[in-house]
């Protein structure tokens, strides 16, 4: 059957009753064992189990659309490994996020592999395997998301949560061609997502389409008085147009593609068709963006890692995530403070580039 998941498709397919939910998970089903369960997923719903929650939901906005939680995130009942098996633990509740997604009506089909502890931007460092791309399994997935990402554009679900931390929930989705939504900090709860960064985490969208992932975003935002940075105050969530030719920004400074002359090539070509289109392309100064990102591994920022591993012996965690880990435990009171006052610095250099443009374009 040649069936796109996209969450349009689907509702008007269900409207129209030309197949009904139960054929979908038929569908998918079929597809994930033809591909393999591993090692995209570490825990599958079972297919029977599905199918009876799509014959019971009969309304809501995500009505009988399968969707799929990257295995930091809670669902009761199911184990929460991080991609560690030693951490794992089986919690009685769902993460407030999933909880939403499921009184709108979207069907759980399982949940996704990840770097471990949501640490890395490649999709390797698991042992449950490593995801591949989407469209070449000589290509690495991109991570943390790597499963969450993979299970999307291989049409296995319509949608599916992620986290981001430092690139997680984009850099997959780039990857693999599909829609890598991550929303400010603060709108969807991380209530029952294990933390990386607790105080930069977000959970992100994987969609086919950005119609799909603003969808998705409508029914995940909303305040949770058990997460201490949701707010209260959050603007209606919204895409529309910007009313005048796009600022598009384009750094001003030499990039490092690191001797990939053929992204290069990608890259700049990519700029020439936007400028084809009409987009007003802008120089601007990424400088205060890098040196930000780079706070994200080389501050005190890292230490925050911890909080979920520090109970577990290094031996447990992968090589790299132990590494990374151990380098937080070395970072000082001063240090924090002194990056703090640098970030304060920084993000005002960074509001001073974005009063010049509308988005920037950058390689992944």
């Amino acid at each position: 059957m040649t069936l796109s998941l996209d969450i349009g498709n689907l509702t008007a397919l269900y409207e129209a009753k030309k197949i009904t939910p139960e054929a979908v998970i038929d569908e998918i089903y079929a597809r994930i064992q033809a591909k393999g369960v591993k090692p995209d997923w570490i825990t599958l719903i079972d297919k029977e189990a599905a199918k009876d929650r799509a014959r019971r939901i009969t309304q809501g906005p995500l009505c009988g659309i399968p969707f799929a939680v990257k295995d930091n995130i809670d669902v009761a009942g199911l184990p929460t490994t991080c991609a560690c098996p030693a951490f794992a633990y089986t919690p009685e509740r769902s993460a407030t996020v999933v909880q939403r997604l499921e009184a709108a009506g979207a069907i759980l089909i399982g949940k996704t592999n990840l770097d471990q502890f949501a640490t890395g931007l490649n999709g390797t460092r698991s042992p449950y395997g490593i995801p591949t791309s989407a469209f070449d399994p000589a290509y690495i997935s991109g991570g943390s998301s790597s499963g969450s990402a993979v299970v999307v554009a291989g049409g296995l679900v319509s949608f599916s949560l992620g986290t981001d931390t430092a690139g997680s929930g984009r850099v997959p989705a780039a990857f693999n061609n599909i829609v890598g939504l991550k929303p400010t900090k603060g709108l969807i709860s991380t209530r029952g997502v294990v933390p990386a960064c607790k105080s930069q985490d977000v959970v992100s969208i994987f969609a086919l389409t950005v119609a799909d992932a603003t969808k998705v975003a409508e029914i995940a935002i909303g305040f949770d008085k058990d997460d201490c940075f949701s707010r209260a105050d959050a603007p209606p969530f919204t895409v529309e147009s910007v009313g005048r030719p796009l600022k598009v920004g384009v750094p001003n400074s030499p990039l490092s593609f690191f001797e990939d002359s053929e992204y290069r090539r990608l890259y700049l070509h990519t700029i020439d068709r936007l400028a084809g289109l009409g987009v007003e392309i802008t120089p601007f100064n990424y400088t205060p963006f890098r040196d930000t990102a780079a706070m994200l591994y080389d501050g005190p920022w890292v230490a925050e890692r911890l909080f979920a591993t520090e109970d577990l012996p290094e031996q447990d965690l992968n090589p790299v995530v132990a590494d990374i880990v151990r380098g937080g435990k070395a970072k000082t009171a001063l240090q924090t403070f002194e990056s703090m006052y640098r970030l304060a610095e920084l993000r005002r250099a960074a509001d001073a580039e974005w009063k010049r443009m509308d988005v920037m374009v950058l390689p992944t």
